[in-house]
C-alpha cells in the first residue's frame, strides 16, 4: 500500500474510528505518541474536538487524549476500520 491509501489522524471527524498504521515522525514526539498508545493496529476514535477545531480529543486504549492537528497529521491511519479490540 501507498502513503495515498492512508488518512491522518486529524481527518478524523467527531465519532470516526481508524486504525493506526504508521508514524511520520520521529524524536521526542514519535516517544511521546508511542507512550499516549498510538502504535501500528491500535484503534482510535476521535469523541470531539474544541470549539475553535484545535485540538481534537481522541479515545485510544480506553483513554481520551487531546492533540493538536500538527502532531495528529503526522500519524496515518487505515480509516473506516472497526474501533473494537483485534482478537
Amino acid at each position: 500500500m501507498d502513503l495515498e491509501d492512508f488518512m491522518p489522524l486529524c481527518a478524523l471527524s467527531v465519532g470516526e474510528c481508524g486504525r493506526v498504521e504508521r508514524l511520520l515522525t520521529d524524536g521526542a514526539m514519535r516517544r511521546r505518541l508511542l507512550d499516549i498508545g498510538l502504535t501500528e493496529g491500535t484503534a482510535v476514535k476521535c469523541v470531539g474536538r474544541s470549539p475553535g477545531g484545535d485540538p481534537a480529543a481522541y479515545l485510544i486504549r480506553g483513554a481520551v487524549i487531546a492533540i493538536r492537528d500538527k502532531d495528529a497529521s503526522t500519524v496515518l491511519l487505515q480509516g473506516g476500520a472497526s474501533c473494537r479490540k483485534r482478537g
